[in-house]
């Protein structure tokens, strides 16, 4: 159920064509699904801001049942398009994003009255009524804030048996390529709501896999910036190491306008005082001749898991060499000591980063102040522990502070294996721009009992690292979509966003979502 669900009046447009053969959903025909289409509607006034976004809220009230991607809405959106409709009218757009809706993953605090749950019913009451800067990055470039997108409760860090893409208070999102499969997460909502057309972007955060896979899983072009480039402030935490907010669209264009918004220093969040230096227009000059002469490093330890995902990544590095890059193998690299320094990293900064964001909060509101009351209310909540636990909790709990040698060590080790060691030296030995490897693999079954069912995935290196990671849609496994990833160095989004461009606008892998029930026999 959404939260403070807006009612939609009957001028609402929805085209319903008929229902797939195997699904029972209708087939929703949106005016544009992308963000470009969206900004060249309003500029030859096909469609209004007002239009567009009851439109949106339309779709959700029709599909989000299904798919329970998103667990609130923002009461003031349509009268928040009707200003920028008067604005535009006026003569006053603010830039090439005004009046675009999107979506916030539901761990962004934004001012518009929605609580900020990151899924758990101890936050259900957390109405903070600050923007996180990133969403006043957002509102002051023009755009619409349609709500907020379900989640995996605490963005997956409660257990590790927990099921991607659950949280107690939205439930289970569900992917509209094939209903009985996950959506990954956590940021699961974003990626669900994106590829069936709810909004045409969302912001997604990542800790490891948490933007790309489930853009990846979706459908859709998801990129994790470097660690520093976009603000954390008011966004719920895990740790400050690798945390960041990211966006989810269609295409790679599109994610490249909605970085240029968001990136930006923040004086709260000191990790951000190189982004302005490194900010700049993503969206300009990008080039589909981006992989003509370039060498990209092939993560062959990255492939082995899904025979199925690995069919559809040699033919994603044919294409590249079509399109004029030089690939070199590297066959092999051990990422069992990052694994281990990470987990140090992310139990120990989850205690103190998130015992200092409930802190922040209101106390009438939220009564859990500590990851301590947290785990005594999962206790007395029998809906919060139905279908997993927190040992992840009760392991960050035991955590002995940043003073601990073995956390101190962790994060040295995790940083320098992963980064100097790890991308930049596989970088410098191979003589390549970025490294390309498969994201993940296809949607695996939803299973409350068993918990996912996950293979592998390239997202540990730049997630240790601080490193950027874009995954682009690179075909299709079983009516599933499979994402080829592009990781780079320290702040080289501008030439990930290149290269995947490139790619992108040379195989358009890219399907519309079906909404199947399964694809078993």
């Amino acid at each position: 159920m959404i939260r403070k669900i807006l009612r939609i009046g009957a001028t609402t447009s929805l085209v319903l064509a008929a229902t797939t053969a195997i699904g029972a959903e209708p087939q929703v025909r949106s005016r544009a699904l992308h963000v470009n289409s969206v900004i060249t509607g309003y500029a030859d006034g096909s469609i209004s801001i007002e239009q567009d976004v009851q439109n949106r809220l339309g779709r959700i009230q029709l599909l989000n049942p299904q798919l329970h991607a998103v667990i609130a809405l923002n009461p003031h959106a349509l009268a928040d398009a009707r200003a920028l409709d008067a604005e535009r009218t006026a003569g006053k757009a603010r830039g090439p994003l005004h009046g675009v809706p999107i979506l916030l993953k539901d761990n962004i605090e934004s001012a518009d009255d929605t609580a900020t749950t990151a899924g758990s019913l101890a936050l259900k009451d957390n109405v903070t009524g600050r923007d996180a800067p990133l969403v006043r990055r957002l509102t002051d470039a023009g755009m619409v804030i349609l709500g907020k997108t379900n989640l995996s409760e605490w963005a997956n860090i409660r257990s590790s048996h927990s099921i991607s893409g659950w949280s107690a208070v939205g439930g289970t999102v569900r992917n509209p390529y094939v209903l009985d499969r996950s959506a990954c997460g956590s940021s699961s909502g974003s990626g669900a709501a994106v590829a069936a057309g709810l909004a045409p972007a969302a912001i997604g955060t990542e800790t490891d896999g948490s933007i790309t896979c489930p853009a990846a899983i979706n459908g859709l072009v998801g990129l994790k910036p470097t660690v520093g480039l976009v603000s954390r402030t008011h966004i719920v935490p895990i740790s400050h190491s690798q945390d960041t907010a990211g966006p989810m669209t269609r295409t790679v264009a599109d994610a490249a306008l909605v970085l240029t918004a968001i990136a930006g220093s923040d004086p709260a969040d000191p990790a951000t005082r190189e982004a302005d230096a490194r900010k700049t227009d993503y969206a300009k000059g990008l080039s589909k001749d981006a992989l003509k002469g370039v060498t990209l490093a092939v993560a062959r330890f990255y492939t082995g898991y899904s025979p199925s995902t690995d069919a559809v990544f040699e033919q994603a590095l044919s294409d590249l060499k079509a399109q004029g890059a030089t690939l070199v193998e590297v066959k092999a690299f051990d990422e069992g000591p990052i694994g281990k320094a990470e987990g140090v990293v992310l139990y120990t900064e989850l205690k103190v980063d998130l015992n200092a964001y409930l802190a922040s909060t209101d106390p009438a509101k939220v009564r859990t102040r500590t990851l301590a009351d947290l785990i005594a209310f999962n206790k007395a909540t029998p809906k919060e522990l139905e279908w997993f636990g927190q040992e992840s909790f009760e392991k960050a709990e035991a955590t002995k502070g940043y003073d601990d040698p073995e956390y101190i060590k962790a994060v040295a080790d995790g940083k320098r294996l992963a980064g100097p060691e790890g991308i930049d030296k596989i970088l410098k030995d191979t003589g390549a721009v970025a490294i390309v490897a498969p994201t993940t693999g296809p949607a695996w079954t939803i299973d409350p009992l068993n918990g996912d069912h996950y293979g592998g995935s390239s997202t540990t290196l730049p997630a240790v690292a601080g490193y950027p990671h874009l995954t682009v849609p690179m075909g299709q496994v079983g009516g599933l979509p499979v994402g080829l990833s592009f990781i780079g160095p320290a702040w080289s989004e501008a030439r990930l966003l290149n290269l995947g461009y490139a790619y992108e606008q040379a195989t358009h892998r890219r399907v519309e979502p079906k909404f199947l029930l399964t694809v078993a026999p």
